[in-house]
């Protein structure tokens, strides 16, 4: 478990985030963020106070990264790549999630290393982490700035003949009426601009499916998925876009099974894969593609079996 519980004594009263700092090695920024979200503990309960003087017998919860042997796909002075597999979180969701990425990037190159964009849980494929804090600011402003070139494999369902430019505006929204609220993202006028293009590369008439390569130009959360939905090309595997709210509620409650997943929905996975990064960073040019057969991937998990 990542986040574990450290018992520490402090000898002097002192402020609790100058206490973090000189004892942990932390910023002022991070001990008192630390701090903020509850990782105190003073006599079992939490403190929350910065600034405020601890003394004596003290809990923190710390994070402490677990390597399961995952290696960086590619490895450079300031940044590395790892082409994370499917199922495999990028944060932690709670304090009591067992193992993501961010393990393995932290335990392999140090404290100040952090990821410097998100792809989905069940989306597979290259995500560029940066080894230090200033790599981490430039890499994170040339994903805003929209300096970063991403292309995407994706099966969806159908054929797909033609190349498309899928220009439709994305919306995030709670609808309280509803179960799926945690299926957040439509296509609505009102919502931003969100731009896609999509390439068909081969057409499998046995499942009546297509690969295609999906070029995002903006980073709007779910784009890709809501987007093939949207244009009647649904992902093959998507348990969301597509789906009965009845079957997306027993999804996220995760009491779908992978049977009834391959009915309906056509793979035991989400078929999308992050497959090519090409930026350029401090006068360098980049073009990094994964290492992954996505074809083969895409035809094991559309069987049962």
């Amino acid at each position: 478990m990542p986040f574990v519980i450290k018992k520490m004594f402090v000898k002097q009263k002192q402020r609790a985030f100058v206490f973090l700092i000189r004892e942990l090695g932390y910023t002022q920024k991070e001990a008192q963020r630390f701090i903020a979200k509850g990782r105190l503990l003073i006599n079992g309960e939490i403190m929350d106070v910065s600034s405020r003087e601890i003394e004596g017998e003290i809990e923190f919860i710390t994070f402490e990264p677990l390597s399961k042997g995952l290696k960086a796909h590619a490895e450079y002075d300031n940044f590395v790549v790892f082409d994370k597999p499917s199922g495999m979180l990028i944060h932690p969701q709670n304090r009591y999630t067992p193992y993501s990425l961010i393990d393995e990037l932290k335990a392999q190159y140090g404290r100040e290393a952090n990821i410097a964009h998100r792809i989905d849980q069940e989306t597979s494929g290259l995500v560029l982490c940066a080894r230090d804090k200033k790599s981490e600011i430039d890499l994170k402003m040339m994903f805003q700035d929209r300096e970063m070139k991403k292309k995407y494999l994706a099966m969806v369902h159908g054929e797909l003949k033609e190349e498309l430019t899928i220009d439709a505006p994305l919306l995030r929204y709670d609808d309280e009426k509803s179960a799926l609220v945690r299926m957040v993202v439509k296509v609505d006028e009102s919502g931003k601009k969100s731009l896609t293009y999509v390439k068909p590369l081969k057409y499998f008439p046995e499942h009546n499916t297509t690969l295609v390569e999906c070029s995002p130009h903006t980073g709007r959360q779910h784009q890709i998925r809501v987007h093939l939905f949207h244009v009647k090309h649904p992902i093959v595997g998507d348990p969301v876009y597509g789906q009965s709210e009845e079957y997306v509620v027993k999804y996220l409650d995760r009491e779908l099974d992978r049977e009834t997943r391959v009915k309906i929905s056509g793979a035991k996975r989400l078929l999308l894969h992050a497959n090519e990064l090409e930026f350029e960073f401090s006068g360098k040019k980049y073009n990094i593609k994964s290492s992954i057969d996505f074809e083969k991937v895409c035809l094991e998990n559309m069987r049962i079996n």
